[in-house]
């Protein structure tokens, strides 16, 4: 995607300051994975998928961190192109280690995947989940989902406009914003949801912290051209 497309919806005041084409293993050298899973890079996109069988449940999922913190007012962009259902992929922003902690804090638990310790864990954290195809009921409607943790607080969803596997001819374009108390989520330049957060209902406003993709097994999915920026 050119830059003017890719940019069109990202707030004047807000530079870049992460780029990354994840397009080599050399890319994702400081990542952390947190579960069991393979990264490759067949397409010189990174692609992202289970090592364990989805029959495990949780055991089998899976989050990918990248390695940098960011400041609160930002806008994350990134490609997306799921290759194998069912499954589901998540976004966690804003995430941070309980009582203000880094979320790699070592004193923190070890956290392996499971999604119980990422909303009723030691972190908070949003998190957005923007290709929901695990359950019957997701692949009969599908929505795009924000979630606030600490606690499991569905707080705003908006349609999810991405086709089924067999009908992607490409990746999409994703991007989240996070401004102030506001929210707001886009595919390839469509506005989805924007929610408002009131600092009070569902716990105080989330500040700065760190990124990571999230994914339920047996998904398979590419990613690349993550860039994020702030002020």
């Amino acid at each position: 995607m050119n830059e003017p497309a890719r940019e069109q919806l990202i707030p004047q005041g807000l530079r870049k300051l992460y780029q990354n084409p994840l397009a080599s293993p050399e890319d994702v050298a400081g990542f952390r994975l947190e579960g069991e899973g393979a990264l490759t890079f067949p397409m010189k996109r990174l692609r992202l998928e289970s090592t364990r069988s989805a029959e495990e449940g949780q055991k089998a999922n899976l989050v990918l961190w990248c390695p940098e913190t960011f400041p609160g007012d930002l806008a994350v962009s990134w490609e997306f192109r799921p290759l194998k259902e069912p499954g589901l992929a998540i976004l966690f922003f804003a995430a941070q280690g309980a009582g203000g902690k880094d979320l790699f804090d070592p004193s923190l638990p070890r956290r392996t995947g499971e999604y119980e310790q990422y909303h009723h864990g030691s972190m908070d954290a949003f998190h957005i989940s923007y290709f929901r195809r695990m359950w019957t009921e997701e692949r009969q409607f599908h929505t795009c989902n924000l979630r606030k943790s600490y606690g499991f607080h569905l707080v705003a969803q908006g349609a999810d406009p991405l086709p089924d596997v067999p009908d992607m001819n490409g990746p999409y374009r994703m991007l989240v914003l996070k401004q102030g108390a506001r929210v707001t989520f886009a595919i390839n330049g469509l506005v989805l949801f924007t929610w408002e957060d009131d600092g009070s209902s569902y716990g105080p406003l989330l500040a700065g912290g760190r990124i990571g993709f999230r994914q339920m097994a047996p998904l398979i999915a590419e990613y690349g051209d993550l860039v994020v920026y702030g002020e």
